[in-house]
């Protein structure tokens, strides 16, 4: 008989394939980080390792589409504030004290709530973002990163014309990687001059990787553009030549109809962050309307400045229910829509599509399980709506990342979660004192 590595069993597999295949009893085998083999009943195979998942929800991994992981050390710091205040008098103000060791340690702090809530990849755009990459590599999480790009110097790499250099250097080191992958990431039209914009373009073009930027967010940042160059954000992105199929745009609120289509004919990828928009008043993202579009849809929490936490389960729940509230539409945004955002939508969004996102024989095992053994998962008739309505990233019990085990009964298993708590508070410290200055 087959021997594999690791096998997940006794639990409901949902594939979140294109036929949303599901398996009662099922299990799924993995060999070399990659999924063999998916079925129900006695598994065809013996394997090395048993995960139980004690009849529970066994899934794939969640895909945080956007996120800001070092930022975790500033939760809490400026609530209840408007955004470009939140981030002039406060946020900016702070970073550029910032250092590598600092981020590190925030990233690992992320990536331990991630990793505790279900997420198992995640985009990030931050500074420092060699540190970033190598704090996921660490913890074994996979995620797509990049060094934000502006006009103003960086606490990084100083001038604004190192940073294409900083982020060239970052795609040459994490090259191949199995878990890292590299993005040009300029922060926002408000932030990052026509010229500079054109330059991350070719940067993106010539690597071949995703272009991501925060795009549309605000009405001010709407008005800004519009005032600087005569034109609304999305449009004037298109006269630059940024409206491809490689960019990947951040928060989208404040477009019309005829914005809608130009992104959809364009093939351009959108996080949705209904959490953050509504903390930071962005407003309501016509999210809906892109999905009838068949512009690929990710979930994202920001970074925990703004949200503040990273747990996708309440992302998806409130992604559902606002919109249904902004639509007067109960129908729109279903739980399975929203729960394949979280997944294969998310993974097609940062362009990892034929690795992570389903639960298919050839893809890099990437897998949840979900205690549902709980008064408020009990009983389940829909699992959909069980995971999008009444789930918590404190239901996952245990969760693999190519193929590794990174929690197996709530216990962390790649972090030292108290050193992670402990280098959290000794850098909080560190803020205090700056922002008492």
């Amino acid at each position: 008989m087959e021997w594999v590595d690791l096998v997940v069993q006794n639990g409901m597999v949902l594939t979140m394939d294109d036929q949303n295949t599901t398996w009662k009893d099922g299990y799924v085998g993995i060999k070399a980080g990659k999924i063999t083999h998916i079925g129900a009943g006695p598994a065809p195979f013996r394997a090395g390792r048993i995960v139980d998942a004690g009849e529970g929800l066994i899934l794939p991994g969640l895909v945080n589409a956007h996120t800001h992981a070092a930022m975790s050390l500033f939760r809490g710091l400026a609530d209840d504030l408007p955004l470009m205040d939140w981030l002039e008098n406060y946020i900016f103000p702070v970073e550029q004290q910032m250092d590598a060791d600092f981020v590190f340690a925030g990233t690992q702090l992320a990536c331990a709530e991630m990793i505790l809530s279900g997420t198992t990849t995640f985009c990030d755009m931050y500074l420092f973002a060699n540190e970033v990459a190598r704090s996921a590599n660490q913890a074994g999480m996979r995620c797509l990163v990049g060094e934000v790009l502006y006009d103003f110097p960086s606490p990084n790499y100083g001038p604004v014309e190192a940073g294409l250099a900083c982020t060239e250097q970052l795609i040459e080191t994490w090259r191949d990687n199995p878990l890292v992958s590299i993005a040009v990431e300029p922060h926002s039209l408000y932030t990052c001059s026509p010229d500079l914009l054109v330059q991350t373009q070719e940067l993106a073009s010539r690597h071949d990787v995703p272009l991501i930027i925060h795009l549309a967010e605000t009405a001010a940042e709407t008005e800004e553009v519009l005032k600087r160059s005569g034109k609304r954000p999305v449009a004037f992105l298109s006269s630059l030549g940024l409206l491809t199929p490689r960019l990947i745009a951040d928060h989208v609120v404040h477009v019309n109809p005829d914005e809608i289509e130009l992104l959809a004919e364009s093939g351009v990828r959108v996080v949705h962050n209904p959490e953050s928009n509504q903390k930071l008043a962005s407003g309501f993202a016509p999210v809906s309307r892109m999905i009838a579009r068949a512009i690929p849809m990710g979930l994202g929490t920001d970074g925990c400045a703004s949200n503040n936490n990273l747990d996708l389960f309440g992302e998806m729940d409130t992604a559902a229910k606002v919109e249904k509230a902004n639509t007067l539409d109960p129908t729109v945004m279903s739980a399975e829509t929203v729960l394949r955002m979280a997944t294969i939508g998310g993974a097609r969004v940062l362009g990892m599509q034929d690795r992570i996102g389903s639960l298919e024989i050839g893809k890099q095992a990437d897998i949840i399980v979900i205690d549902t053994y709980k008064p408020h998962l009990t009983p389940m008739y829909h699992p959909y709506s069980q995971l999008v309505y009444s789930a918590t990233g404190q239901d996952v019990c245990h969760s693999i990342i190519n193929g590794q085990i990174v929690m197996a009964d709530r216990q962390l298993k790649t972090l030292d979660l108290g050193d992670v708590l402990a280098a959290a508070e000794e850098k909080a410290i560190l803020v205090k004192q700056w922002i008492a200055r």
